[in-house]
């Protein structure tokens, strides 16, 4: 899975988001580091909904824009979780190497 795609479904994790509110919560899972363009975040959100993981909850208009919210489905949470545990995994594989490095002779 792609950071991206795990950060929008991190982002989902919680509560249901508008669009601008998941582009902001992953930036802020992310430290700044990821900043989500729209089409980015529509294509990416089209692609989680058609495989079931995300799913529209709700519209309103504010300020005579048309506001969509997503949420993660079940599906969505448990892929959420897979993935989750997949990097801990891999981090605690790296961690462990890290620990046995023999330090460089200078």
């Amino acid at each position: 899975m792609r950071e991206t795609t795990f950060l929008i479904l991190t982002a989902l994790a919680d509560r249901p988001r508008h669009g601008y509110g998941i582009v902001q919560e992953v930036s802020v899972l992310s430290g700044g580091r990821v900043a989500l363009l729209p089409g980015t975040l529509y294509t990416a959100l089209d692609r989680l909904t058609a495989q079931g993981l995300v799913e529209l909850s709700g519209e309103e208009v504010v300020d005579g824009r048309l506001r969509r919210y997503y949420r993660l489905c079940a599906d969505g949470r448990a892929e959420l979780a897979r993935q989750s545990e997949r990097l801990r995994r891999l981090a605690s594989a790296a961690d462990s190497r890290l620990k046995t490095l023999r330090p460089d002779p200078a």
